[in-house]
């Protein structure tokens, strides 16, 4: 009998091992260039690998372009949602009392995006489709079976809008064209079914596949681009040496193993190149005639740049392609496969902000292939993670917890009656503001307490063993969440449950000290392990650590922070019990619960005794 257990255990084992699988596609492009119309003609061959153990009968793309025409749902969200993105909007009433407007409503014919079918075929033979908004929907001719390819063949007219977000022509800094969410991409197909949500702004998901990108336009631009220029030195920008002009310029990009392909073009482009060791080769393109004080913090960053790529080598997983591109362009920061499209003219703070932030991306969302249409809080709160550890170490500013200002921008969120869980569809928050602090702020701090609640070097175990089984492929919390588990030995179902499907809250009090003894008060209805710094009424010092049941386990010491304090660990306090109260081992002066500030707990004020004035 025990034999068979085994057996069973075995063969269930490598069941669940092959259970997971994700899609792939190749694109094959040839886009043309009228620069002067502002549209190009394409021709893409996609290979797609249904690697499901489904039979489909139906492929499925996102028209991106489409979003910006009058009367589109990106259009009509602007003018439904209560605070809608400067950016996208033109305020016709005053700072007081705004009256915003579409900038999509009032383009004019010329001004919108669209991308037009003109050619579709599935190993030469012609496919029925259907456009509905910025979805495509293919009937193949022929069904695709588990575990196979095929081939379809596109040609399409895309007119390229006024920037109204991330992508478009003429942006506010002059940079001719920014290239993104610009071709027709395959949409992704996972073990839920087809994700088909129209783009009103905000984020992606997209199989990982390879790009072979050709791209014909006038001599005199300069491209930067996702992916590696092939012929790099006969290409206007890329080389010191003299090349002899023609009418046109046809570059070639690859990249490998990406899920979103980028580019910008402008004929004022300078490129500058620098070699990180052990690491990638950055690229620097953006415009030749910017003012001085902007060259100079382009030309001021690039130290610290090459130090963040080996940072996060060091503390998320190694970098795994050749190339980064750091492009102008855009309407802000924006991540894609191997490169990023920011505006340049900024501070150099910000500048190196932006980039350290968009360049974390190529982890949280590039190597991940989180969904950011439900996750977004993975990519952006990760991502906003990475970037302010990596400042605090590289600039060496020694923060007790580089994360303070999440946990503000958190707090704010969650005082402010309009907190939404994390897990709701990115596309449906009734706020900007909410989706953004959430994303951003909650999603940071998810992480920044996960390191309280596990240890520090438990979470740094945690997000290298992440990468190293889950890179290039498409995890969700839970995977997160039982690495974590199989390293700190801590049970975190109900942080999980709490932090990202509700919006509870954490609110600790010391509620009484006499003598020894110390009681402490849940105010909240989100239990939570502490950590409770006593000193004693001879000056001495003691940490008292107290888990919960549900954890089923407890963090190990944390040095760093508690350096020559003797740490008690206590009986876990039950989820369900208010309050809990212990003895210290000498009379009590003070006590403060977690002083590195890494619990999110969201009324500070009780959490110190004797109160602070």
């Amino acid at each position: 009998m025990k034999k068979l257990f085994i057996a069973f255990t075995a063969f269930f084992s490598v069941l669940n091992a092959q259970s997971y699988w994700q899609q792939h596609v190749d694109y094959t492009m040839d886009i043309q260039m009228d620069v002067k119309k502002y549209q190009y003609q394409g021709k893409m061959d996609l290979v797609y690998t249904n690697n499901s153990p489904d039979e489909l009968k139906k492929v499925y793309f996102h028209l991106y372009y489409n979003a910006f025409q009058p009367g589109s749902l990106m259009d009509e969200r602007l003018k439904s949602i209560a605070d809608p993105d400067g950016r996208m909007t033109n305020n016709l009433g005053t700072k007081e009392n705004p009256k915003y407007q579409s900038r999509i409503t009032e383009l004019k014919e010329n001004e919108i995006g669209f991308h037009q079918i003109k050619t579709l075929t599935q190993n030469g033979k012609e496919l029925n489709n259907k456009v509905m908004g910025t979805i495509l929907e293919v009937t193949l001719s022929e069904p695709l079976a588990a575990n196979t390819s095929t081939t379809i063949h596109m040609e399409w007219l895309a007119q390229i809008p006024q920037i109204i977000r991330r992508g478009g022509r003429d942006n506010a800094e002059g940079i001719d064209f920014s290239m993104t969410q610009w071709y027709p991409k395959m949409a992704e197909y996972d073990a839920e079914g087809w994700h088909l949500d129209e783009y009103i702004g905000r984020e992606f998901y997209a199989p990982f596949g390879d790009f072979d990108v050709s791209i014909t336009l006038p001599s005199h631009y300069v491209i930067g681009s996702s992916g590696k220029v092939e012929n790099e030195d006969f290409m206007p920008g890329y080389t010191d040496k003299k090349i002899k002009r023609t009418e046109k310029t046809t570059w070639n990009f690859k990249a490998q193993n990406i899920h979103d392909f980028a580019w910008a073009a402008d004929d004022n482009f300078k490129v500058e190149k620098q070699q990180v060791d052990n690491g990638p080769t950055l690229y620097y393109v953006y415009d030749k005639n910017i003012d001085k004080e902007f060259q100079k913090n382009w030309n001021d960053v690039k130290p610290h740049v090459a130090s963040f790529f080996q940072y996060m080598n060091q503390h998320f997983g190694e970098y795994p392609w050749e190339t980064y591109s750091i492009i102008q362009g855009g309407d802000g920061g924006m991540e894609y496969g191997t490169s990023t499209l920011i505006t340049g003219k900024r501070s150099f703070d910000s500048l190196l902000g932006v980039i350290f932030h968009e360049a974390a991306h190529s982890w949280f969302q590039q190597l991940f292939g989180f969904d950011e249409t439900r996750d977004e809080w993975m990519d952006e709160g990760f991502t906003s993670y990475a970037e302010a550890a990596a400042l605090n170490s590289i600039l060496k500013e020694n923060k007790l917890n580089p994360y303070q200002g999440a946990y503000d921008g958190y707090y704010y969120l969650a005082k402010s009656g309009r907190e939404e869980p994390l897990s709701l569809l990115a596309d449906y928050f009734d706020y900007n503001m909410a989706y953004g602090l959430g994303a951003y702020y909650k999603g940071q701090v998810y992480l920044a307490q996960l390191g309280y609640i596990i240890g520090e070097d438990a979470l740094a175990e945690t997000m290298l063993k992440f990468y190293d089984e889950w890179h290039f492929k498409h995890p969700k919390a839970g995977d997160l969440q039982k690495i974590a588990q199989e390293v700190s030995e801590i049970n975190l179902k109900w942080y999980n449950n709490l932090f990202i499907n509700t919006v509870r809250k954490v609110d600790y009090a010391v509620e009484s000290v006499s003598g020894k003894s110390v009681t402490l008060t849940n105010k909240s209805n989100f239990a939570m392990p502490l950590d409770i710094l006593v000193t004693y009424t001879d000056g001495t010092k003691a940490l008292y650590y107290i888990p919960i049941n549900a954890m089923r386990g407890e963090k190990k010491e944390e040095n760093q922070f508690y350096e020559g304090i003797v740490r008690h660990s206590l009986k876990p306090w039950g989820w369900s019990s208010p309050s809990y109260s212990f003895d210290a081992e000498k009379v009590v002066q003070s006590v403060e619960i977690d002083y590195t500030q890494r619990l999110a707990d969201v009324d500070r004020s009780n959490n110190v005794y004797p109160a602070k004035p």
